[in-house]
């Protein structure tokens, strides 16, 4: 798949969770998931200390994602990323979109391997949601 097929088949399904959400309105975790909140996409948060951000529900970990999701949205630090990788193929999420400066060469080797789905090094996922900071 070229990377413009990767994206359509991300945004294609849902739900779609974000891990790396934050409560801090500057920062792109929130960024990012205000984006699906404008296009009514359904969203889930992945976060170890927050039980809700900007009105979503907040599970602690992506084992712990009440249903099946379609993609992840990646916004962490790149030391954290491969194991996130990790975590959303043990739970059966094929499709990740890593963030730029979320992404590691470790995270995007280690996602081949699993054979999953990897957008990455590209566009953000705020630019092609056309994300608008109200």
């Amino acid at each position: 798949m070229n990377s413009k097929q990767q994206i359509d088949d991300f945004l294609a399904g849902a739900p779609h969770a974000v891990i790396g959400a934050s409560t801090n309105r500057e920062k792109y975790g929130n960024k990012v998931l205000r984006a699906y909140l404008q296009h009514g996409r359904p969203v889930h948060c992945v976060h170890p200390k927050e039980s809700v951000i900007e009105g979503v529900p907040c599970v602690a970990s992506i084992a712990a994602l009440p249903s099946a999701v379609h993609g992840l949205s990646i916004i962490t630090p790149p030391q954290i990323t491969e194991q996130v990788v990790r975590d959303a193929a043990s739970a059966g999420i094929r499709r990740l979109w890593m963030q730029p400066g979320a992404e590691s060469p470790a995270a995007l080797k280690l996602a081949a391997e699993l054979g999953l789905s990897v957008i990455a090094g590209g566009p953000c996922l705020l630019v092609l949601l056309r994300f608008r900071d109200v």
